[in-house]
């Protein structure tokens, strides 16, 4: 089952993060709560956890160091195999 992972709202007035780094390559294995992207929000710099375990998949082409990402925008999964389709993202 592949599981969404996107950029929670963290504070009241945060309407977007920008991204610091992914510590985490696609096809990576990662554990629940494990640190996966460094976001830069209105307040901090932040890590965005796996929300699951498995493997990183699907990751949005264009979501890389400096990009601007909508809260609530899904921008990659976590499938137990890698094997298992993932929808494909649209270009941030």
């Amino acid at each position: 089952m592949a599981t969404e992972v996107f950029v929670a709202k963290m504070t009241d007035f945060m309407e977007e993060a920008v991204i610091v780094a992914w510590l985490v390559a696609e096809g990576d294995p990662v554990t629940e709560g494990q640190p996966i992207l460094e976001l830069e929000t209105d307040k901090a710099i932040a890590e965005l956890e796996a929300p699951a375990s498995g493997f990183l998949k699907g990751i949005r082409p264009g979501t890389v160091s400096g990009a601007t990402v909508p809260v609530g925008e899904t921008i990659a999964y976590v499938v137990d195999d890698m094997g298992e389709a993932v929808a494909a993202l649209p270009s941030v």
